[in-house]
């Protein structure tokens, strides 16, 4: 791994390390294959979240993702001036906006699961069982 700089096995060993550092080294797999759509992981994340199921509303967003409104709503700006997203205000709520995809915004974030998904092969191309490996990580994210 390029980025343990020489750290000792008594921290190598611990979860924390090795999940981040797996992030750190799907990143550096993933952000280049990222580069031609003109988004990065993050934005690839928004992209995904709003083209996955009913409108959400920016807050909603902020709320599954973990990031505070402040952040989404410049995220979101960001997506909405390269033409991938548009807010709509949701009906009956004049205040909340709705962020959909535009058809570029779908064919971005179609491309950019596509790579993702290579990325993550390459990341896991060690393991004997990726998919157990992914199911049991989830498990443990959603405590169960």
């Amino acid at each position: 791994m390029s980025s343990d700089l020489g750290a000792p096995p008594a921290v190598t060993r611990r979860l924390g390390y090795l999940l981040k550092h797996a992030q750190l080294r799907l990143a550096e797999l993933a952000e280049p294959l990222y580069a031609p759509l003109g988004i990065t992981g993050r934005q690839l994340a928004l992209l995904t979240l709003f083209g996955d199921g009913p409108a959400l509303s920016q807050q909603d967003g902020a709320a599954r993702l973990g990031i505070d409104r402040t952040t989404m709503v410049a995220l979101v700006d960001e997506l909405e001036a390269k033409g991938l997203v548009r807010r709509e205000v949701a009906p009956g709520d004049r205040r909340k906006r709705l962020v959909t995809l535009t058809a570029e915004g779908e064919r971005v974030r179609a491309e950019g699961e596509e790579v993702t998904g290579r990325a993550e092969a390459r990341l896991l191309a060690p393991l004997a069982d990726a998919e157990q490996f992914r199911d049991a990580l989830g498990r443990v994210v959603r405590g169960e």
